[in-house]
């Protein structure tokens, strides 16, 4: 059974909530689908058969949904081997065959999971790191309204000193919200974490979300800040951050994926959050990113509003890429 015939049974099954869901991933990766599934099905009309010109063609339609050249050369490498092995000639099948392929190069024999890794007896601390203009600040703030709905105490701590008016940016966003707020400009970023999680801790906040500066142009200034503030955090809580979400634009495309390896370099990145999926035609920067760092993507924001924000399925992913293939 096909991944379309059984996310057919498993939708049926599901709660309105589940089918919204669905809708938000089918509705949010429209640029991506109408440009790359058109591409697909023209390929198909176009080769009567299954030859290395079909192949190299499928290579360059790859490589423009930003797979990237190394995850597309290894995974039409994985499909030549398939298609002689297994002496494919149907188009049709072939689809159901790439389609699974390409959910592989996420999952990889990994049991992966999009949730929030939280501490149960305690201060939840996640560190939001990435570069400026990449919705950090706003995606903070969805997700602390997510998390106020579920019944969460959230502070908001604004350890970006660096960027004029960041933290008075978070300071805004905690007040709609109705997330507290701790933050001052001009300070030093580590005392402002150390203070904030000491009040945190105090006042019983089930989580903290720390903002940090977005600059990746010195990477030796930045690894030692972020460094010394996670320090701060294993001193104040007595246990490693909990979390360490890399923020991307994936309208960026291949340059998202450069600044998750450089943030990997500098700090432990536990998950990825890729903004603005519904204005890029290049959505193929969730699997090349996931191949090349192997981080996970936790959350995909596919516009402005708060519910516009989702936890990642790779499911519902794969299906609205390839709903109308």
């Amino acid at each position: 059974m096909g991944l379309f015939d059984r996310f057919k049974i498993f939708s049926k099954k599901e709660e309105v909530k589940n089918e919204e869901e669905i809708d938000k991933y089918d509705k949010g990766l429209t640029k991506t689908r109408e440009d790359f599934v058109n591409k697909l099905s023209i390929l198909g009309i176009k080769y009567t058969k299954i030859d290395e010109a079909f192949f190299e063609e499928l290579e360059e339609i790859l490589i423009m949904a930003d797979l990237g050249v190394n995850t597309t050369m290894s995974f039409v490498d994985k499909l030549r081997k398939r298609v002689k092995e297994e002496n494919i000639s149907d188009f049709y099948y072939l689809k159901e065959v790439i389609v699974d392929e390409l959910m592989l190069i996420y999952v990889n024999g990994e049991n992966l999971s999009s949730k929030i890794n939280f501490n149960n007896e305690g201060l939840t601390t996640i560190l939001f790191v990435g570069v400026n203009g990449v919705g950090k600040t706003t995606t903070i703030a969805k997700l602390a309204s997510k998390m106020i709905k579920e019944g969460k105490k959230v502070m908001l701590i604004g350890a970006d000193t660096f960027r004029a008016g960041a933290v008075e940016q978070l300071k805004d966003w905690a007040n709609k919200v109705g997330a507290s707020f701790y933050g001052k400009d001009e300070s030093d970023p580590s005392s402002v974490v150390f203070d904030g999680l000491t009040a945190a801790i105090n006042e019983k906040y089930d989580v903290a979300l720390i903002d940090t500066a977005g600059r990746l142009q010195n990477k030796v200034n930045l690894m030692k800040e972020l460094e010394k503030i996670s320090n701060v955090i294993k001193k104040v809580t007595e246990r490693e951050v909990d979390e360490t979400l890399l923020v991307i634009d994936a309208s960026t495309g291949q340059n998202g994926v450069s600044q998750a390896k450089s943030f990997s370099e500098i700090c432990s990145v536990t998950g990825l959050v890729l903004t603005k999926m519904d204005g890029t035609s290049k959505g193929g920067i969730v699997l090349s990113i996931k191949d090349t760092t192997g981080l996970p993507v936790k959350f995909v924001g596919f516009g402005e509003k708060e519910e516009d924000l989702m936890s990642f399925d790779i499911e519902k992913y794969i299906y609205g890429l390839f709903k109308e293939w």
